[in-house]
């Protein structure tokens, strides 16, 4: 019987981590360079969902982001100081607020996705259209898991 331990590969969300580091880094940087000098990486993770999405809650921000409701607060506080985001009353429950893009944060969030695009393209010249195609594919249905992994679940 041998001692050793079985050699463990990376597992599928440790890729799935680097992978998105490697393209938000990239991404941040564009930012940076196109004047986003205030913004911290963490910005993104607001700045992203309301480009595709503006005018959310900020529960809806940070269920999307994967966060806990009070960080994204303390980050969207920080990007409503900077004038990258604002605050509006919800015209459906005027007790809630909704979170909308400035004309400086669309101006950012215009150039992070210029950076996407080109983020896009290198992946698929590393890929090829196919395998690009077949990886989009693949990780729509990877993000749309609902996975339970309690030891008690089935």
């Amino acid at each position: 019987m041998s001692d050793q331990q079985p050699v463990r590969t990376a597992p599928t969300s440790a890729l799935l981590r680097t992978a998105y580091n490697a393209l938000a880094a990239g991404i941040y940087q564009a930012v940076v360079y196109a004047g986003g000098k205030d913004l911290r990486p963490a910005h993104g993770n607001v700045l992203e969902m309301l480009a595709i999405d503006d005018g959310l809650r900020l529960t809806d921000v940070a269920s999307r982001a994967g966060m806990a409701t009070q960080s994204m607060g303390e980050l969207v506080d920080d990007l409503v100081r900077k004038e990258y985001i604002e605050r509006r009353a919800d015209p459906a429950d005027r007790r809630a607020k909704r979170i909308y893009l400035t004309a400086k944060g669309r101006a950012h969030a215009d150039a992070s996705w210029v950076a996407v695009d080109k983020a896009e393209s290198h992946i698929r010249e590393l890929l090829g259209q196919q395998r690009y195609e077949q990886l989009r594919a693949d990780l729509t249905e990877v993000a749309g898991l609902q996975l339970d992994l309690r030891s008690s679940a089935p």
